[in-house]
This record gives C-alpha cells, structure tokens and sequence, in this order.
C-alpha cells in the first residue's frame, strides 16, 4: 500500500464526513470507497468513526438509497476483503442505536461469510470489547428478527463440529467468588481472594505446554441488565479496578434476584444462549457456595455433560465434607482457598501442573499482603493456605501418564 496515497484518501474521507452530508457528498463517499484497493479500504474504515460513517449515508423516498448501497459495498461486496478486526469494528457500528431489519440481515451476512478458526476468532473479537455491546446481546437482543438469529446459530453450530476448538471458555460468579461481597466473613470486606486472578489465568490457558488464546474470561453474575447497560459496564469498571483487564459480562435480571432458585435459573439461561454462541468450545465455571452457584453449576452439568469439564464452588457457608464428597462425584468441587481449587482443576485436566505451582505462589504473596483486623483471623487464613500448598506440594511433576 502506498501510504501516501491513503493518507490523501483518509483525509479526502475525512472531508467528505465532515458537517452534514448532502447526496453529492455522499456518492463521493460510496465512489471513494468502492476505488480503494483491499489494503487502502481497511485502512480507511480503521481510521474513521464507523457509526459516523452508517449514518452519513441516507436512503430517500425520492432519490439514491446511498445507506443500502454503503451496506452492500461493505457487508457483501467487499466483505471478504476486510480484516477480521475491521469486520468485527463494523458488526459492532451496526450494532449501535436501534438495528433495524437491513442492519440484522448485514450483520448476518457478515458472520455466514466466514468459517471455521476465522468465524471463532470473529466472535472473539465482538467479545473483546470491555462493555454491554458484546456478541451475546447482538444475538439474543439486537437482533429481533427469529430467522436471522436461528441462521447465525446454526452457522455456529454446523463450524463448530466441523472445527472444534480444543479450549474452554472460563465462566465465574463476582461475589464471594472473585472478592468479598455478601456472604463472607473470613476476609475483610472486598478483598479480592489470594490466587484468584491466577487461577483465573490458569484455567484460560489450559492444561498442555503450549498456552491456550487469552480471553475467555466470562463473568455470569445476578447483577440485573438495565436497558443502557449502564450497571453491566459499571461492573465491568469495577472488575478491571480488581485486576480483571478484559472480560465479558452475562448479566441477570431484576426479577431474578429473588432467591436462590431463580438466580440459578436466570443464569443458566444466560449459559445455555452462551453456550450456543460457542459450541466449538468447552466450559469450567467457578463460583460459590453463597448465591444459587452450586444448583446452577449442577445444571450446567446435567444440560451440557460433555461441555462442562468442571464446576468449582468457592464454600463461603461451612459445607460439611460429606456433602463435598458428594457433590464431587458429580464433578463440582468445593474449595476453601484458590491453591486447592487449583490442585482439583489439574485432577479435572483443565490446568497445568505449572499453573499449580504459579497459582500457589500468587495466593501467597496476596495473602501476606492482606490487613486482616486480628491476628487470630490470619492464623486462620494461613492455616488453610498451608493445609492446600501441602495437597499442591504432594502433585506429580506431570501427568501419571507421562504427558
């Protein structure tokens, strides 16, 4: 690509979208676009606000359908030239405001055009975004249309057994499960749990040597979904201040807050749409013994046997060991401390021996740094970090089986 020449384009572009739009404005646009080489129309659409760009093109009564000329230039002519970012940026530029019929069908159009490690790595990145405009609300809220959504979920389905990922997508609860927030008495209030952060990555890069994509972090929480999103993306706030960079949100409802019951079924509502949107993929959720996340846990299980690798279950209310024996048999583990969440998730195979190691040395340097409010609640922290790093020290440098 000639830079010079694209930058006189961006700049000509630039110009173009600048003030109100009138049709000679705007076919100048569609003429500029539809000119540029692959290199130079990626670098254009990367470099303008795209939901400025959708806007400034209009369909008239009496006239030129500029609008629909830009969708089709974009979403269907040229779509198999643009970059997977580029794609991604425009899916979520239709995305914004209210998506009408055209929109859906466009955005449609852009998922079935591509296919297997391409279609996961473009879901991916809708993901990728830090706010409520994520893949899961674009199928499941944005688009209205019950046809347009059954054809993108049968498209994910069918790339899906064709070219499975191998990976897990890590689901978690927030409260007293990545901080102190409700139940828990044991740690000052909103302390974010020794090890917790680590275990997290752990369980994002998988058990082989080779690490796993990062990303597939997902928080399922009670926490309802207003219409702007406003306290999903406050909450999203909140997770990057406790350390969590990047994560998507599946967020409840008002009504589902109250009890147990309907928390777990609200989520696993939430689970089985998100499952949907990535079949090629497995699942471990963690969560805890607090809120409705074992009965939910336990339903992930009996929904998706195959899909869900493990269930571990964060046990904030003293659950006696006879009922964790019990609830293991079904694959869902309770853990006091992350380094023994750890050391259940290397038995389960879904981290590395090394991830053990990396976690327990995560849990011990956060705990040392915790102000407890008296010394006989550290001596008990302490007790059972020490009791978990004895079960961690215990492991097999590698799989029985030499892997």
């Amino acid at each position: 690509m000639d830079l010079s020449t694209a930058t006189t384009k961006l700049q000509a572009l630039r110009r173009e979208m600048t003030g109100h739009t009138d049709r000679d404005d705007e076919r100048r646009i569609l003429d500029l676009l539809e000119g540029a080489t692959r290199e130079e129309l990626n670098h254009l659409l990367s470099n303008v606000d795209l939901v400025h760009l959708l806007s400034d093109l209009d369909d008239r009564l009496v006239g030129p359908a500029h609008h629909t000329a830009l969708l089709d230039l974009l979403c269907t002519r040229r779509a198999a030239e643009l970059s997977l970012p580029v794609r991604a940026s425009l899916a979520s530029a239709l995305q914004q405001g209210a998506t009408p019929t055209q929109a859906e069908r466009r955005l449609r159009d852009l998922f079935l055009g591509l296919k297997g490690r391409e279609l996961t790595a473009f879901k991916n990145l809708l993901e990728a975004g830090g706010e409520s405009h994520d893949l899961h609300k674009l199928v499941f809220d944005d688009v209205d249309d019950g046809a347009v959504r059954a054809e993108l979920l049968a498209h994910f389905e069918r790339e899906a057994r064709a070219f499975p990922s191998g990976e897990n997508k890590v689901l978690s609860d927030i409260d007293d499960t990545l901080f102190v927030n409700w139940v828990d008495r044991r740690y000052p209030p909103k302390t974010v749990y020794p090890g917790v952060l680590a275990f997290y990555q752990e369980l994002d890069r998988g058990p082989g040597i080779i690490p796993s994509r990062a990303g597939d972090l997902v928080f399922v929480s009670a926490r309802p979904q207003d219409p702007l999103g406003l306290i999903e993306n406050a909450t999203l706030d909140s997770l990057r201040e406790r350390g969590v960079p990047l994560a998507v949100m599946l967020s409840g409802s008002f009504f589902s807050l109250l009890g147990n019951t309907r928390i777990a079924r609200k989520k696993l509502e939430n689970f089985e749409q998100y499952a949907r949107l990535f079949p090629e993929y497995g699942f471990v959720f963690v969560g805890d013994s607090g809120q409705g996340d074992v009965e939910f846990g336990a339903r992930m299980r009996e929904a998706l046997p195959q899909a869900v690798r493990a269930v571990f279950i964060h046990d904030v209310v003293a659950t006696p060991q006879e009922q964790r024996d019990a609830w293991r048999e079904r694959h869902v583990f309770f853990f006091d401390t992350y380094v023994g969440a750890a050391v259940d998730a290397f038995h389960a195979g879904v981290i590395s021996r090394d991830g053990v190691d990396r976690v327990a040395a995560a849990a011990r340097e956060s705990l040392a740094a915790i102000a407890f409010p008296s010394p006989d609640q550290r001596q008990a922290r302490e007790a059972e970090l020490e009791r978990d790093l004895a079960r961690a020290s215990a492991l097999p440098p590698r799989w029985p089986d030499g892997q």
